[in-house]
């Protein structure tokens, strides 16, 4: 079942503000629980977390930021 415009950018807006700061505490207290790995290997970590959380959202975010489709076009 494909999700309306309307609903679709509702759930962006629960996964951006309620989903992604979640997802960024679950990320540092996971690598707080090990030990300091080096820097490079910490940044690849998080820069690999960082882009892995929206791949599963994909078709949630695409095409939010243009006009609604389903709005009927006022050409006068």
């Amino acid at each position: 079942m494909a999700l309306s415009y309307k609903a679709r950018r509702r759930w962006s807006l629960v996964i951006l503000l309620l989903g992604l700061p979640a997802y960024i505490v679950a990320a540092v207290t996971i690598m707080n629980l090990l030990d300091r790995p080096p820097f490079w290997v910490e940044l690849a970590v998080y820069v690999g977390l960082g882009i892995l959380w929206a791949v599963p959202f994909k078709f949630v975010f695409k095409g939010i930021g243009q006009a609604d489709p389903d709005q009927p076009r006022d050409d006068a």
